[in-house]
């Protein structure tokens, strides 16, 4: 039936990425004290995607939880579009641009990101004359739909739990009793894979 379908299919993904995350957990080593993330700081990844991504463990373990989805262009066009603003030399902006463009935005994109045909087009034309701003509008889309999708499957993925609440710790949230500086290092390797 439909229903049994669709238990073993939920069944088959869960039991693929939990196959996945521990057969990457073997080759992940521990990290450095210096590299460890308070659990203040993780809880606060979970309040916005702009406190994730603006920390660099944070970025470094949605990044790792979007190539587990295939679906890291996202963030590779965001931080690509940050970096680009921070352009100092005129004389860059329009290779810098174009490398953007072709690497995300046009049809022929390696890594395509999904944006509606206005946004494409009206980046297109902002292309004829790259400035720092050219790829504002695509960049708020893709942020917006990362934050409505990935970013939600994210804050229930063991990319984030396991570093909020590491197995064994005994220090879910909703119980802990420590000092909110507590820092983690149990399981917080996950972040050491991308970083």
């Amino acid at each position: 039936s439909a229903k049994d379908m669709k238990h073993r299919l939920g069944f088959l993904l869960q039991k693929s990425e939990s196959c996945d995350y521990s057969s990457s957990q073997g080759k992940k080593e521990k990290i450095s004290s210096s590299q460890r993330v308070s659990q203040e700081e993780v809880r606060k990844w979970a309040d916005s995607l702009e406190n994730l991504i603006h920390h660099d463990k944070g970025l470094a373990a949605f990044r790792a939880f979007l190539k587990s989805e295939y679906s890291e262009e996202n963030i590779e066009f965001w931080v690509s579009c940050e970096d680009y603003k921070k352009t100092k030399s005129p004389a860059k902006l329009s290779p810098k641009a174009r490398k953007i463009y072709d690497e995300f935005i046009s049809v022929q994109a390696t890594k395509e990101v999904n944006l509606d045909s206005c946004t494409r087009e009206k980046t297109s034309h902002n292309m004829l004359e790259p400035t720092l701003s050219c790829f504002d509008e695509a960049q708020r889309k893709i942020f917006t739909l990362m934050e409505k999708d990935s970013y939600r499957r994210f804050l229930k993925s063991p990319y984030y739990l396991d570093l909020v609440s590491p197995p064994g710790a005994g220090c879910r949230p909703e119980s802990s009793k420590r000092s909110p500086t507590h820092t983690l290092d149990c399981n917080s390797n996950v972040i050491s894979q991308c970083a």
